[in-house]
């Protein structure tokens, strides 16, 4: 009877640890929305768990553009981001292909429907927010619209060191910076 009652006990707590966990990383379309919540709510930090390990290039290139929209004081990166929720979206269901999924996405504004890509990575869905993957994204998007496609853009984007792009984007923040100095000045 102990064992009984034991056992339904821990069954009892792993449901409510389950239920407490948040979204599951066994389902990519939960994962996916968690992630768009989180960058709506610029919460880069919030955002990097649910995407590949890949994509830390892309959220290195996302906090340059916040800072800089920060001190230029601009609400397009705001207006950007604002893309990224859950009212303004429409989520498909994901189809999995292995250790790959494809969601769709339609921005409801536009009707414009893009298919994310997440990858399951030490077991759990993850985003794939890294350079390929957004080409590839982007190619298909291009394709859609009457292009050749994104095979020589995605040579290009692949090509592209991330250390000397960020150089260059810290280059410019300073050059910003000067420049919005001055004319306070």
């Amino acid at each position: 009877m102990k064992k009984i009652i034991f056992s339904i006990c821990a069954g009892l707590m792993l449901v409510m640890v389950a239920c407490k966990s948040g979204p599951s990383s066994s389902d990519p379309k939960a994962t996916l929305v968690s992630f768009f919540k989180s960058l709506s709510q610029k919460d880069l930090k919030g955002a990097r768990k649910y995407a590949t390990k890949e994509s830390e290039a892309m959220f290195s290139m996302m906090e340059m553009g916040l800072q800089m929209a920060e001190k230029m004081k601009t609400k397009e990166t705001d207006d950007e981001l604002q893309k990224f929720d859950e009212a303004n979206m429409q989520i498909g269901e994901a189809k999995i292909d292995g250790d790959k999924a494809t969601v769709p996405v339609t921005n409801k504004k536009d009707n414009e429907t893009t298919n994310f890509i997440l990858k399951k990575e030490e077991g759990a869905w993850k985003v794939a927010f890294d350079k390929a993957t957004m080409a590839e994204m982007a190619g298909e998007k291009m394709k859609e619209n009457g292009g050749e496609g994104l095979d020589s853009a995605t040579e290009k984007l692949e090509s592209m060191n991330a250390d000397s792009l960020k150089a260059k984007m810290e280059e410019g923040l300073k050059t910003l910076d000067s420049i919005n100095k001055a004319m306070k000045q």
